[in-house]
């Protein structure tokens, strides 16, 4: 390969353990690990789910997700439900029987554009989770301004939070919860 090809050729990225940009608030925390400026394929992101959160049940017209179970567990949906309830998808089946599973370190969650998923931590344990999100920079954006939003104290302010989901292609099926039930 001539020289000079070589010398045009980006350089990568490498964030090494305990680096990037982190937001945290009492209710999530947050930590980028490659953003838009580095990749045109995807967000990542390694979060830090408390005991309570509950993302709520949404989707995405055009975003594809990919979760990936570090440390705790987490109860996670990623199905079309036979009928989407309005408040609580932790018991939604799918028309073949699918239901929501309790996702343990190592586990991998593939969530395509349209499909319904959530994530929420019932135990009394933090979990930690490694998330990428395509296309980049929305997701980005959406942490940033979501983080400010629970900063703010107090419960969430859930028409500042549909507000800022529908302007970042989220469609929310169910409540964004914070200290949700959570086993005994």
């Amino acid at each position: 390969m001539p020289a000079g090809l070589l010398a045009d050729a980006p350089d990568g990225l490498l964030v090494p353990t305990g680096h990037g940009r982190t937001l945290r608030s009492p209710a999530h925390e947050v930590t980028f690990k490659v953003t838009g400026e580095h990749s045109r394929a995807a967000s990542s992101f390694e979060v830090v789910v408390p005991p309570g959160f509950d993302v709520g049940a949404h989707v995405h017209a055009r975003s594809e997700e990919l979760f990936y179970v570090l440390e705790g567990e987490l109860d996670v949906l990623a199905f079309e439900p036979r009928v989407r309830t309005g408040d609580d998808w932790r018991h939604w089946e799918s028309p073949s029987g699918r239901r929501t599973v309790r996702a343990t370190p190592g586990t991998v969650i593939v969530v395509p554009p349209g499909c319904p998923h959530a994530f929420a931590n019932r135990t009394d344990s933090p979990a930690k989770m490694f998330f990428q999100a395509s296309p980049p920079p929305d997701h980005e954006r959406y942490f940033e301004e979501l983080i400010e939003i629970l900063d703010r104290g107090g419960p969430p302010d859930h028409a500042a939070i549909a507000a800022l989901r529908d302007r970042y292609d989220i469609e929310q099926l169910t409540p964004l919860r914070h200290d949700a039930d959570r086993e005994p």
